[in-house]
């Protein structure tokens, strides 16, 4: 990048100072200048929240209300989480805004998670002027530095020549190849400083070494992976995000109705191939369905598509998928044979693959599969995804999913989750038909990810469904969303499996600390439950009470703890026009099963 450079914008010129008479042009800022080269992107939407050091960026904004809408989060995590889940639904470049110093900061959990899970992101962080970088300024940060590691790519603006091509090269960085989040911090005395014409907002971008576009796939890779399906007896589709990154989905479906292969999915991965298609074995992987992961580890042939066997898919991964050949398709080099060694690997994008794939397949290609199918169908009635009720008129967690997918599931609506147990049955009992309808913070388990990743759904996709499935642990960390949901007219429904603990960490206290209670009780530290002591299944006062506080955000909200009463509060809330909060009030004894506890194989399997 340029250092700072001698033109006849001086670094400190202010709007305030004298403007020649000469100039025949209104005098354009270097915020205008980035806003316009926004818009010049295609952003619609813009997840912004104001403070000293963007301030000049957000008056820009106002000037262009009628081009780019503003949404004003009530925390910045909860701006760049919104950027994220309105990048995930549309495929397009999220952005979101932020000021200096504590602004910046307060982005960084959401471009850690942009981060792992392969999102496009651009985020803007405004800076203190040049000439007091370094000198520990107020809201003074070295966010660049910061955020090194968890960015694909980032840029300080040091010349005010650079701001239309560091906009124009941030968003193909983002965009292309493997998706990441890229930083753009950007001093404020360049936000301020002005010239009398637009610039070129295309210029030539300068990114040297960056070739994010992998070769076509040769035909001689194609002919070996058509060999290995032909001489498999148990292959098994792997497919994770990547096929949702490269828009694959079609010519997933086309490849395993064609083959007639087994597909199983990560966290990612769902909705890349129809849940309720009984080709589907759904999720594998720590609390993967049984017969998903027992069918990797006997299958010969994993075609391992747009994924990075990641460990809480593969627990111990010497142990993971040794009994057969591994094809790895995925975009991103790194990943080729970064934890598991493939015997076909190839560096494409998915969806070229699968074309070619589909292109090239004849009858004489296709397995028999008659004998592995009887096999996984025995295992698919041995071991179904299951839950006891336990009467009482109580609500478990995995009816009320269930419930929700009966009411909803026909008008395929987009859902987002937060972290913990209400995650994991989420995806294993709500089954995702289409790509883009599921979002969730899996690599990097981000609580407080579900509300705001809903609203920047709710905002990219103003007629459909979105609903937050959330539970009252996570829910807290971003509740403030609330407010943004009543004042920007966004109708989310939020879906919250309350049970008054942190129970992913409960679960693992009761199978692995002797269910010793470590500070997973979210209730008053004096009550019963706070040392595990409690003999409840509901607690009779809920805490905090969940409808009252939407109420005071004016959200209607309504609470429910009786099964006989569940369907028809269900109903209404879907029927709201409106945002809306159903508190469902759930036993906290239930556990997320299967379970593969972590660095552990398929043969540790915990069933009950």
């Amino acid at each position: 990048m340029k250092a700072h450079s001698e033109t006849h914008v001086a670094a400190e010129q202010t709007q305030t100072e004298p403007k020649s008479k000469t100039h025949t042009h209104p005098l354009i800022t270097g915020a205008d200048i980035l806003v316009e080269a926004l818009i010049r992107q295609g952003v619609d939407t813009i997840f912004a929240y104001p403070g000293g050091a963007s301030m000049p960026m957000h008056q820009s904004l106002t000037h262009q209300a009628s081009r780019l809408r503003t949404i004003l989060p009530r925390h910045e995590q909860g701006g760049i989480f919104a950027a994220e889940g309105y990048a995930r639904t549309t495929g397009k470049v999220g952005v979101c805004m932020a000021t200096s110093g504590p602004g910046a900061t307060n982005l960084v959990t959401g471009l850690a998670d942009a981060k792992m899970d392969s999102c496009p992101l651009v985020a803007i962080t405004g800076q203190v002027a040049r000439k007091f970088i370094g000198t520990d300024a107020f809201q003074e940060t070295p966010i660049v530095e910061v955020c090194r590691a968890i960015t694909k790519h980032h840029y300080l603006i040091t010349s005010f020549e650079d701001i239309p091509r560091v906009v124009k090269e941030a968003f193909y960085v983002a965009r292309s190849g493997r998706p990441g989040p890229v930083l753009i911090d950007f001093p404020k005395d360049l936000q301020i400083a002005t010239v009398s014409e637009h610039p070129d907002y295309d210029p030539p971008m300068n990114l040297p070494g960056y070739r994010p576009d992998p070769k076509p796939v040769s035909s001689a890779q194609i002919r070996q992976v058509l060999a290995a399906i032909k001489r498999s007896k148990k292959p098994i589709l792997y497919v994770g995000g990547g096929a949702i990154n490269s828009d694959a989905a079609q010519e997933l479906h086309k490849f395993a109705r064609r083959t007639n292969i087994p597909v199983t999915m990560t966290l990612m991965g769902l909705g890349a191939f129809p849940g309720r298609d009984p080709q589907s074995l759904h999720m594998l992987g720590m609390h993967g369905t049984v017969y998903s992961n027992f069918a990797v580890d006997a299958a010969d042939l994993l075609l391992a598509f747009g994924v990075r066997f990641d460990d809480r898919v593969t627990g111990k991964a010497t142990e993971f998928a040794t009994h057969g050949k591994i094809v790895h398709v995925d975009s991103d080099p790194p990943e080729i044979h970064k934890n598991k060694i493939a015997h076909i690997p190839i560096i494409a994008d998915l969806r070229e693959v699968l074309a070619a794939l589909n292109a090239a397949l004849t009858d004489d290609d296709l397995p028999q599969l008659d004998d592995w199918w009887r096999e996984i169908n025995g295992w698919r009635e041995q071991h179904p995804l299951k839950y006891a009720d336990p009467g009482h008129d109580l609500i478990l967690p995995q009816y009320a999913i269930e419930e929700l997918h009966r009411q909803t599931a026909d008008r395929h609506p987009i859902v987002a989750v937060g972290v913990g147990q209400h995650q994991m049955w989420a995806a294993q009992y709500y089954k995702f038909d289409r790509p883009r309808r599921w979002m969730s913070s899996s690599g990097l388990g981000a609580m407080g990810f579900g509300l705001p990743a809903a609203m920047g759904a709710q905002a990219a996709n103003p007629d459909e469904l979105v609903i937050d499935i959330d539970g009252d642990g996570s829910f807290q960390m971003n509740i403030q969303e609330l407010a943004t949901l009543y004042c920007e007219k966004l109708p989310v429904k939020v879906f919250l499996l309350n049970n008054q603990h942190l129970g992913m960490v409960m679960q693992w206290e009761d199978r692995f600390h002797k269910k010793n209670r470590a500070h997973t009780y979210l209730g008053p530290v004096d009550h019963p439950e706070a040392t595990g002591k409690g003999t409840s299944s509901i607690l009779e006062e809920s805490y905090p009470n969940f409808s009252k506080i939407a109420e005071g955000y004016g959200i209607a909200a309504r609470q429910v703890r009786s099964k006989a009463e569940f369907p028809k509060a269900l109903a209404e809330m879907l029927a709201a026009p409106g945002p809306y909060l159903l508190d469902i009030l759930c036993p906290y004894q239930e556990h997320v099963l299967p379970m593969i506890p972590g660095g552990h194989t398929v043969k540790d399997i915990i069933f009950e």
